[in-house]
């Protein structure tokens, strides 16, 4: 299998356990840690926002990686657009066969179609090697990136 052995289109709530399951595999989440159902309702909420899509790598048979983007307007920037990238896994059987470089490069041009003066996503300071992957793609650390976490559950 290589990058163009496969498709890369928009996600539907169908894809949910397939999407849920690379999330767990590439260590995004802990295994069964995600609730299905919750899941579901969650992608329903997402398809209410405009320019949000959850977005599916696949082979003939199998899922091998995903990421959700969304467009955001500005009003700085000239009220260019900029847009986010979150949750970016690939299968840990597909990593090095440049499907994680060509899911950024189609996010890359989405944000382009839509008039985006950049592109950000952030990675978790641990995860040196995604650093260096994102940076031979073009990224560039930029700032520095805060969290609070929020135990709402």
């Amino acid at each position: 299998m290589t990058a163009t052995d496969i498709r890369l289109r928009i996600a539907t709530v169908d894809d949910v356990p397939r999407i849920l399951a690379l999330y767990e595999a590439s260590g995004l989440d802990a295994p069964g840690t995600n609730d299905e159902g919750q899941a579901r309702a969650t992608f329903e909420t997402m398809q209410r926002y405009p320019n949000y899509h959850l977005w599916i790598a696949e082979t003939a048979d199998q899922a091998v990686g995903t990421y959700a983007m969304i467009v955001l307007p500005n009003l700085g920037h000239r009220c260019s657009p900029s847009a986010l990238v979150e949750d970016v896994a690939v299968h840990p059987d597909a990593q090095g066969l440049g499907i994680g470089r060509r899911m950024m490069e189609h996010a890359l041009d989405q944000a382009r179609a839509a008039g985006c003066y950049k592109l950000a996503l952030s990675s978790n300071q641990s995860r040196t090697a995604a650093h260096a992957f994102y940076e031979g793609l073009g990224f560039e650390r930029h700032g520095y990136s805060f969290k609070v976490t929020i135990d709402a559950r």
